[in-house]
């Protein structure tokens, strides 16, 4: 099979110098499928130019391990905190889950697991552009496939057939992902999930499963 991979990333703004601090990818090949979700540390992510409202939104200084030991006034280097690296183990998909990583470690982990796959999302080239700024600073060629599938055009392309069939006008832009994700079936994640990475991956991974299945539309 073709291999495709749902990406999310939470960044440090929507600028187009913006950083990746907390990552999650889940693939999909002949080997089935795996996932992993780990965080940048601070070292590489630029902090002085972060957007504060960007890094709350992902609930930055609660989630990543590091920034929450910078909160409280505690030790962050290594000893606090041990960098996990995958340049001593010869699969990249061994990260534990949540996990702090240094740049090269992230790249190395990123090109393993997008090589080759369409990548999957909502809005899927904010994340391929900071994904391939992160290899490309890190001395690696991007070598995803170029065709990204984004599900909420999938969404709305879906529901409009389903709204034609039933005399209905269908769907205009604007259009937010929960209402879509709802009118699909596919319960958008709770607080606690949404705006992680993984939680957003696997909720794009939901719904491009429910569409490629052919499930039915929400009554």
């Amino acid at each position: 099979m073709t291999p495709i991979c749902a990406v999310d990333t939470e960044t440090t703004s929507l600028r187009p110098d913006r950083r990746a601090w907390d990552i999650a990818l889940i693939r999909r090949d002949d080997e089935g499928e795996r996932r992993v979700q780990f965080f940048i540390e601070l070292d590489a992510l630029d902090l002085p130019n972060a957007d504060p409202f960007s890094l709350n939104v992902g609930r930055f200084w609660e989630r990543h391990p590091q920034a929450m030991r910078l909160r409280a006034g505690q030790d962050i280097g290594c000893d606090a905190v041990e960098l996990w690296s995958s340049w001593a183990k010869a699969d990249v998909f061994a990260v534990p889950e949540g996990a702090v990583v240094d740049a090269a470690t992230a790249a190395h982990i990123i090109a393993g697991m997008t090589h080759g796959a369409h990548l999957i999302g909502a809005v899927p080239n904010f994340d391929a552009e900071v994904l391939a700024a992160l290899l490309r600073d890190n001395g690696l060629t991007p070598s995803f496939h170029y065709h990204l599938i984004d599900v909420e055009a999938l969404a709305v392309g879906w529901l409009c057939a389903w709204d034609r069939a039933d005399g209905e006008p269908g769907i205009r832009p604007p259009w937010r992902s929960d209402d879509l994700s709802t009118a699909l079936g596919v319960p958008p994640p709770d607080e606690a999930t949404r705006h992680t990475a993984l939680g957003d991956a696997a909720w794009a991974l939901a719904i491009y499963d429910h569409i490629t299945a052919g499930g039915e539309k929400a009554e």
